[in-house]
């Protein structure tokens, strides 16, 4: 039997059930047996290559694609960087969205990076901090966690903390303000520079990215006034143009466009305004671009 391809996602949390419904909406479908370290994905290579999901540690994904024990992985783009291993980001797969920020206490003197010198850090990401640090030419004391780091200020044990921040509430409960933004991450698909299956590491990237667009657009339709067309284009230019047929009515025609999901509501109402009739919203589930 040929040597399989091996995916590595999260084995537990949000981000495994994301990573594990992103393959599966791409077509590789697998079935995971209970305390299984890895499940068979059944018929996707014509050649008959088989390709396993390994279910590891989040943090672990990169280190384990680097030292070529999975071909591609999923995991943030912070533990890529936070790891320093050489592995190549394939693919953004726009979702799990953060910020990784320097924190003080709302009543902290401090105002810019500069002033942090010789202060004690307290973070889950050491590497990316001393970057940081290093960056802003400031000496400070990293201390090293694995768990959370809000409540080491109020424990006495650092001054700022570096940590992953999306709402902001944990910081307001904690009395904590952001001092400066490292950086913003997301879920990322990487892979090992040197798998011997490039082409059919190459294939899931783009059933992946198929899917991934198809997240992002609506297929959006509409009858407009043939006077009125060439403003409508202008609001709904397609990926690569739109589609226009012409009516039973010479006086108007059928549009159809795809159309960034964020920007459907605002378009259909300015799509109203000028006149269009019979506008529809039509979820794209893949697609090939």
């Amino acid at each position: 039997m040929k040597t399989p391809l091996r995916i590595g996602i999260p084995s537990k949390g949000r981000l495994s059930e994301l990573a594990g419904e992103l393959l599966r909406e791409a077509g590789l479908s697998f079935r995971q047996q209970d305390r299984s370290l890895f499940a068979r994905v059944k018929s996707f290579s014509d050649d008959d290559t088989p390709i396993d999901v390994t279910f590891l540690r989040t943090d672990d994904i990169p280190v384990l694609c680097a030292e070529g024990a999975i071909d591609l992985g999923i995991t943030g783009s912070d533990l890529v960087q936070e790891a320093s291993v050489k592995v190549e980001t394939i693919l953004a797969l726009g979702m799990g969205n953060c910020r990784l920020a320097m924190c003080v206490p709302d009543d902290s003197p401090v105002v810019t990076a500069k002033d942090l010198g010789g202060d004690r850090i307290a973070t889950s990401f050491p590497n990316v901090t001393r970057q940081y640090l290093n960056a802003n030419g400031v000496t400070g004391h990293i201390v090293e966690l694995s768990g959370s780091v809000e409540v080491m200020i109020a424990l006495g044990i650092a001054d700022a903390i570096v940590d992953l921040v999306e709402t902001g509430s944990t910081l307001a409960a904690n009395r904590l303000r952001i001092l400066d933004e490292i950086g913003r991450y997301e879920t990322v698909l990487i892979k090992n520079p040197r798998t011997p299956q490039p082409e059919l590491c190459e294939r899931v990237r783009r059933r992946l990215e198929g899917v991934v667009i198809a997240r992002s657009y609506s297929l959006l339709e509409y009858n407009i006034p043939t006077a009125k067309l060439a403003a409508a284009e202008k609001l709904t230019p397609g990926f690569d143009s739109p589609t226009v047929n012409k009516l039973e009515d010479p006086a108007w025609c059928s549009v159809r466009a795809m159309v960034k999901r964020g920007e459907v509501i605002s378009i259909m109402e300015q799509l109203e305004a000028l006149g269009a009739h019979a506008i529809l919203e039509t979820p794209i589930k893949n697609c090939r671009l």
